[in-house]
């Protein structure tokens, strides 16, 4: 096996990012992985989420013990997903073929930036709704035609502040967290302490009682957990775009391990200060940015779009640019840059909607959150199973990096037909559950609703098994040896 980060050799024509990180590179500690989390977990959609619950009839101890367990079942996967950062300085992109095969890569590859275009769409969204507050009235934002004109143009503002901060690259954006996580969590506390007062102590700000019987619960928790879990599946699946930087395992693993401490605490804000609204408003306010609007006054509104803003950079531009940037790089190493990257992350998420996709709790939760797990856990589960389970940890850097058929990567053509089949067949049944979601049709069987609703767990489980026991069945396929005794095998020929 061969890791050298230094011989050129064999990535030729590589763009400079996706190739691995040396020595010198690694600088990321364990205290910046820490910062990392706490600052992408202090984030608006992750507000919304916990509000929503509570919109869709949790109590408030419910909902925390729903985003810590979710938090929690994830860490898991998220350190095995962390694994290969340090130990090979490499990418999400350029770590799929190993699994996928070289070319076949580009799949699951796409479908993961498609996800984050999504979730950067929905975040930028809502920065922009935070601008729009602190640039006009309330009265000014509230005709429909002007509203949805100045809130789309404040979206389109906020997209380009974020590519202007992500072209200073990832030491700007360690910067950023460093220093605006301590001013999120301040913004935040000031806001519970307004709440506090304002609903007359914290017992009445958590009196909202549960409004689920134990029959409707569990069609509601189940999938409410595999939304939380899902709100931070893909991020975990493509943490090794962060871990690359972190010189030991150490640093990349007590930098996370606080994962489920940090949602848990900024889950009980959120749904404290949520269940708050209904007793000083009547009524639950799950978005923060509704919340400010209803608030009102110069320095309410100047101070909380300040904490939005910077609650969705922070969270933002390293979960929701970075990764698919990335992606697009390796489509075209020797056309598309880093910055460039973002840019067309930035165009594919207008084409998402974001204003549809937060429209309500249930399309965020059920149909958003829920459905894109269906597609995350499957590949979670292959890459697992393949860097675990068949491989032992062990990765052949240079054959990452190669195109030739004797290559340990290059499997048929470049394409792992067994890794795609898997995901294809672990994908399909959700898509019932999914389509019964969006109205598409009336109703599917009960089996399939079931599954829809633990995405997640099924996706990624079932993936992990399937993929095990074809390979294993397969022996030595898409290993170097094979490729190597193979080439003048009768079926390779037929094959091709």
């Amino acid at each position: 096996m061969t890791n050298s980060a230094s011989d050129p050799e064999h990535r030729r024509g590589a763009e400079e990012y996706l190739r691995p990180i040396p020595a010198s590179g690694s600088t990321t500690s364990g205290w910046d992985m820490a910062s990392l989390w706490i600052g992408v977990v202090v984030n608006v959609p992750g507000y919304y989420l916990a509000g929503s619950l509570l919109d869709l009839g949790m109590s408030w101890w419910e909902g925390i013990l729903t985003i810590v367990l979710a938090n929690a079942l994830l860490l898991l996967p998220l350190l095995l997903a962390s694994h290969p950062g340090p130990r090979y300085g490499l990418s999400f992109p350029v770590l799929l073929r190993s699994a996928f095969g070289t070319r076949g890569a580009l799949v699951p590859a796409l479908l993961r930036a498609f996800v984050a275009c999504g979730w950067c769409a929905i975040e930028s969204w809502i920065g922009g709704q935070a601008i729009s507050l602190l640039l006009f009235s309330r009265s000014s934002t509230n005709t429909s035609t002007t509203s949805w004109t100045l809130q789309f143009s404040c979206f389109l503002l906020f997209l380009l502040l974020q590519l202007a901060i992500i072209y200073r690259g990832m030491p700007a954006i360690r910067a950023l967290q460093n220093y605006c996580t301590p001013v999120l969590v301040a913004l935040l506390v000031m806001l519970f302490a307004w709440s506090y007062s304002k609903a007359g102590g914290l017992g009445e700000m958590l009196s909202t009682p549960s409004r689920l019987t134990p029959l409707t619960f569990w069609p509601v928790f189940l999938p409410s957990l595999t939304a939380s879990i899902s709100s931070w599946s893909a991020l975990a699946l493509s943490i090794s775009d962060f871990t690359r930087y972190c010189p030991t395992q150490r640093d990349q693993a007590l930098g996370q391990l606080g994962l489920p401490l940090f949602a848990g605490l900024f889950a009980f804000l959120g749904l404290a200060i949520t269940s708050s609204t209904q007793v000083v408003f009547g009524r639950i306010i799950s978005s923060p940015v509704d919340l400010l609007a209803e608030i009102g006054g110069p320095l309410a509104s100047a101070l909380g779009s300040l904490g939005v803003t910077l609650a969705v950079v922070t969270t933002n531009v390293p979960a929701n640019l970075v990764a698919p940037a990335n992606v697009f790089v390796s489509l075209s190493p020797s056309r598309l840059s880093f910055p460039l990257g973002c840019a067309v992350t930035a165009a594919v998420g207008v084409a998402f909607q974001p204003w549809n996709l937060i429209g309500s709790s249930e399309s965020f939760v059920y149909t958003w959150l829920v459905g894109y797990s269906a597609i995350v856990g499957p590949i979670t589960g292959i890459l697992l199973t393949d860097y675990y389970v068949l491989r032992g940890t062990v990765l052949d850097i240079d054959d990452l990096y190669s195109a030739s058929p004797l290559g340990a990567y290059y499997y048929w053509h470049g394409y792992n037909v067994v890794a795609l089949g898997v995901l294809l067949l672990c994908v399909v049944p959700a898509v019932p559950g999914f389509l019964v979601k969006v109205g598409v049709v009336a109703g599917a069987p009960e089996a399939f609703l079931v599954i829809y609703d633990n995405a997640w767990f099924f996706g990624t489980f079932s993936s992990g098994f399937l993929y095990w026991i074809v390979s294993a069945g397969l022996g030595r396929w898409g290993t170097k040896a094979h490729a190597a005794a193979n080439l003048d095998d009768p079926l390779l020929h037929v094959m091709e």
